[in-house]
């Protein structure tokens, strides 16, 4: 008996994503291949990543189901967490150098980075690591060419730096235990409160796009709050610039 597909709703660009038994079923676009491998290549380096299964009869990718739930909806990270999902981040980034694609990539990048040296996850956030029994970091489909800087920016900022309504303190502090497990160079660390007010605003300008254009899925993000609520982080991550960038140097 053919068993039933379950549509994966949690994400925020899910369409046409069905669970079927231990897979996932996603559709296949040109990026797919040099995903593939990309993941393949970070596999081999040691790094827990979902496994590629093949495609299937209707042409869709078969990837392993990991089970556990999103660290967007489990209860918040504590520091040690944090430093954890900071090693992760740096594993990831170590894994990835030097790879190269046996064909012309086509990536699907929703942000385009302002550097180019390595080739980046994009999107290592709250809504794309399972935490359970493995934590596995998801959703490799918008993967391309970046930098440790931008990539590790945006992690940062989006597993720290995301409630515009908590204190300054208590952030700064969680930005440090993410920070420190990455085992960030001075480098990193003295341009990363930079990079992340750039990033969130990079998002920003994504969604206010998209919204006027009308490119999906964002279009209807920007319209479901996701607008007001990067408009809000941009501005806490600007503001209190002084304070990631103090905490960072500690």
């Amino acid at each position: 008996m053919t068993e039933p597909e379950q549509p994966l709703t949690g994400g925020n660009a899910s369409t046409g994503v069905v669970r079927v038994g231990d897979t996932v079923r996603k559709p296949w676009s040109a990026a797919t291949p040099a995903v593939i491998e990309l993941m393949a290549q970070v596999r081999e380096a040691g790094v827990d990543v979902p496994a590629h299964l093949g495609r299937d009869e209707r042409g869709r990718q078969v990837i392993e189901h990991i089970p556990g739930v999103l660290a967007q909806h489990s209860e918040p990270l504590g520091l040690d967490g944090l430093a954890r999902v900071g090693a992760m981040v740096r594993q990831i980034h170590d894994a990835s150098a030097g790879f190269r694609s046996s064909a012309a990539p086509a990536w699907a990048q929703a942000i385009r980075s302002p550097g180019a040296d390595l080739i980046c996850h994009g999107d290592l956030a709250p809504w794309n690591l399972i935490v359970g029994e493995r934590w596995v970091f998801i959703d490799w489909d918008g993967a391309g060419p970046s930098t440790r800087l931008w990539d590790l920016a945006y992690a940062a900022q989006s597993f720290t730096l995301n409630d515009a309504a908590a204190s300054v303190p208590t952030s700064a502090a969680r930005l440090a235990a993410l920070v420190d497990g990455y085992q960030a160079s001075a480098a990193l660390r003295a341009a990363l409160a930079d990079a992340m007010a750039d990033r969130v605003r990079a998002m920003c300008e994504l969604l206010r796009s998209s919204h006027s254009a009308g490119v999906e899925p964002w279009a209807s993000m920007y319209l479901g709050g996701h607008g007001e609520h990067w408009a809000s982080v941009g501005r806490y991550v600007a503001e209190h610039r002084d304070a990631w960038a103090g905490a960072l140097r500690r």
